[in-house]
């Protein structure tokens, strides 16, 4: 019998952890489910788990300071919606990750290490917390964009939409304007925050800020209403791949 902890101050998505987790491993047990850094202490002084799956902000702290006074060599799973900075901090400590939101296929996969691996010692949670702090501020703040002779510097903040069109990516503000940048989406998805901005297909990333209406479209697909409006031939459309994660990133 596996005997699992879950630590995540989010109910719902720790009860949907819980089935997937049953699921996959019919023999798990879930000892515990908990919301805080002080109830997860609390907790592990007197009792432990053969795995635990772990929230990294909790809503009293970072999860990693429950370790910071309780000593055990107990694997670790992290749950985080960080960006490509703390996950590196992850690979580094030679440690899963999954990023939020969880796919069956992937805690699979977790699950598998888990099984296959031997952890003989904790991660270095000091390090870790570093990474992640290093990498919160880490976001891109603005972009220099040129056009002509003219160049011009633009707020993240204030850019409502990227998308590509005629091999070329453009950004458009909140103001109207359509400005030709240097990027592909995909670097894009790297320097933004995930919280503000979702790629919802492949060529369109919008800030959640200019979502004025949305509708159900065909095919499960979710058809978007911008401010201001996207381009007659850019189409902001959730792909059909994107839709659950949509979903999630807008019910955060």
């Amino acid at each position: 019998m596996l005997k699992v902890a879950i630590i995540e101050d989010e109910v719902l998505a720790a009860e949907r952890l819980e089935q997937m987790v049953r699921e996959i491993r019919p023999d798990a047990q879930i000892v515990v489910k908990l919301q805080s850094v002080a109830d997860s202490v609390k907790w592990l002084k007197n009792n432990s788990a053969d795995l635990i799956f772990l929230d990294i902000q909790l809503s009293d702290g970072i999860g990693f300071s429950i370790f910071e006074e309780i000593k055990k060599d107990i694997p670790v799973i992290f749950t985080t919606a960080y960006d490509q900075y703390a996950i590196r901090a992850f690979k580094l400590n030679s440690i899963d990750y999954l990023l939020k939101p969880i796919r069956l296929g992937e805690l699979q996969e977790s699950l598998n290490k888990f099984q296959n691996l031997s952890f003989s010692s904790q991660p270095d949670f000091d390090q870790l917390l570093s990474m992640l702090r290093s990498g919160e501020a880490s976001y891109k703040k603005r972009f220099l964009v040129r056009y002509g002779q003219i160049l011009q510097k633009v707020e993240v903040d204030d850019v409502a939409y990227f998308y590509a069109f005629e091999k070329n990516v453009f950004l458009s503000t909140f103001k109207g304007e359509h400005l030709a940048i240097d990027y592909t989406l995909d670097k894009l998805q790297d320097v933004l925050d995930p919280l503000s901005f979702f790629r919802i297909n492949r060529k369109m990333i919008i800030n959640i800020r200019a979502i004025k209406k949305m509708y159900a479209y065909s095919r499960s697909r979710i058809k978007l209403e911008l401010t201001p409006p996207e381009p007659k031939k850019v189409e902001a459309l959730v792909s059909i791949e994107r839709t659950s994660d949509f979903k999630s990133w807008i019910d955060e």
